[in-house]
């Protein structure tokens, strides 16, 4: 197709669902608002929310999200005060009548998604329901945003930290960050190298590194992915980047070490045109080194 059919296919997609969820109305759910407020009504949860996450997690600017809590306040179902923790962050939580309306929510919208399946046969179901799942898991492949980022950062740091806690969880004979080779801040940092953060829903799901040598090949460092945004295509962005990079210094070649308990991330290199070698460091927790040749810069 091209890509004028294709923005006109997504667009007929983006109308029907929108007209068919009731996202059109002003009393969403026969209730006393619309969509916007009862999805930020949803998100705060049970516990609370902190302003900055629900921002983050909507995708909404600072001023529309205002814009959303004061009607959800002035309606007596939230309220926002600054975090016990932290003075400086606004938290919104749900009051009593709050709970109750989110109840409700819940199952009127029950009542909306077994309304779009009733009128349907059992085999259009388990279609529409894969057909959903996919449409779900390839709009999120698309949120994801790859950055530059600090390595000595909050954020870099806290997937470090996640990645050297996974290593020591799944490796036989644990994990120790001081003996293995490094990938200092001051060493993955332009221009001596890169660091890399994948972000899904404004927070950072995986990461990856690159340490350049002068003349040499370089380093493929830190690659991690959480947990639960494994299978959308983050590590192989992430190393697609990393080995640009390594191109635009001058490297012909990228390299790699990985442990043998890290299964995924070995598929991942093998599939991404990575071969097998001789160890190249010594490196004592890794099992495996790999090579891959790189394109001339340009």
């Amino acid at each position: 197709m091209t890509p004028g059919i294709l923005v006109d296919q997504v667009r007929s997609f983006n109308r029907i669902v929108t007209q068919r969820v009731g996202a059109l109305d002003d009393r969403y759910l026969g209730r006393d608002r619309p969509l916007g407020q009862d999805r930020v009504l949803w998100e705060i949860g049970t516990e609370g929310c902190e302003v900055r996450a629900l921002r983050s997690r909507l995708g909404l600017d600072a001023g529309h999200l205002s814009r959303l809590l004061r009607a959800l306040e002035d309606a007596g179902l939230i309220l926002t005060k600054p975090s016990r923790d932290d003075g400086r962050i606004r938290v919104a939580q749900l009051t009593a009548n709050g709970l109750n309306e989110r109840a409700m929510l819940d199952c009127r919208s029950d009542d909306l998604a077994e309304s779009i399946l009733a009128p349907l046969d059992a085999g259009q179901r388990d279609e529409l329901i894969a057909a959903m799942k996919t449409v779900k898991r390839l709009l999120t492949t698309a949120a994801i945003e790859i950055r530059r980022v600090d390595p000595d950062g909050a954020d870099a740091r806290s997937c470090v930290r996640a990645y050297f806690a996974e290593l020591d969880r799944r490796s036989e004979q644990g994990f120790d960050a001081t003996a293995g080779i490094s990938a200092e801040p001051h060493e993955v940092t332009p221009p001596a190298g890169l660091f890399l953060i994948a972000y899904l829903n404004g927070g950072p799901a995986g990461c990856g590194a690159v340490k350049h040598h002068p003349e040499q090949p370089s380093e493929i460092k830190r690659m991690w992915v959480a947990e639960p945004a494994r299978g959308l295509g983050i590590a192989r962005r992430i190393l697609a980047e990393l080995e640009a990079d390594a191109v635009r210094s001058g490297a012909r070649t990228a390299r790699l070490e990985t442990n043998r308990a890290l299964r995924e991330a070995i598929a991942l290199y093998r599939s991404a045109g990575y071969l097998e070698v001789p160890a190249f460091n010594d490196e004592p927790f890794a099992h495996h080194w790999f090579e891959k040749q790189l394109p001339a810069a340009g």
